[in-house]
């Protein structure tokens, strides 16, 4: 199983190259300005002329308008789109980067509207009222589970920290897991031990 694994909300130099210096294959930023881990583009484009080849460089959005997305695109150099608002399939469909749609999970319904995106994966995180992710919950990954049955790659989110990302990849077994708050010492600032915790046993549990 080759699992991938995403830390997101890098707000700085030095947590993008400690997570990449810890294994991890992507790094997120939010793009929001709601959010506790918002980055301006001016600051990810500082942090992503560093980094080296072969990690994905996601930019995360909440219901931004398109030509947002295109100059965020543009002015940085992220390669990966994802989408945790209210954004129908076809606006997710518009853009020329690999995409990713999430999803609030907290019932069998929420999992309805999955097989109307054909983005490259569903990202599936737990559903807060008034939050659109980073909340640090779980959900029932027996939904995931569920979710997978319908084959497209699933990223696990919600609530993963280094104490329970082994249990959540042996039961759902998915295509890459994302982690925020539970490698954090505060909101937008990562713990290399945590990363480096959490990397060595999703690792090990994907076998």
């Amino acid at each position: 199983m080759n699992l991938r694994i995403k830390v997101c909300g890098i707000t700085s130099r030095e947590d993008a190259w400690a997570a990449i210096d810890e294994g991890v294959d992507a790094l997120g930023f939010v793009f929001c300005a709601v959010s506790p881990r918002q980055v301006s583009p001016e600051t990810a484009a500082a942090i992503l002329a560093t980094l080296p080849p072969f990690i994905a460089k996601v930019g995360v959005f909440v219901d931004a308008q398109p030509d947002v997305i295109l100059e965020t695109i543009a002015r940085t150099g992220i390669d990966t789109l994802q989408f945790h608002g209210t954004e129908p399939p076809s606006f997710c469909s518009q853009f020329a980067l690999k995409t990713l749609k999430a999803f609030r999970i907290h019932d069998h319904a929420s999992l309805e509207r999955l097989r109307d995106y054909t983005t490259a994966a569903w990202l599936l995180d737990t559903f807060v009222p008034g939050a659109a992710g980073g909340t640090g919950h779980t959900f029932n990954w027996d939904l995931a589970v569920r979710a997978r049955e319908w084959e497209r790659p699933i990223v696990l989110a919600g609530g993963l920290t280094p104490a329970n990302v082994a249990t959540a990849i042996r039961q759902v077994r998915p295509f890459g897991v994302d982690v925020s708050s539970g490698v954090e010492t505060a909101p937008g600032r990562k713990d290399r031990l945590k990363i480096r915790e959490f990397v060595a046993r999703a690792r090990a549990a994907a076998g």
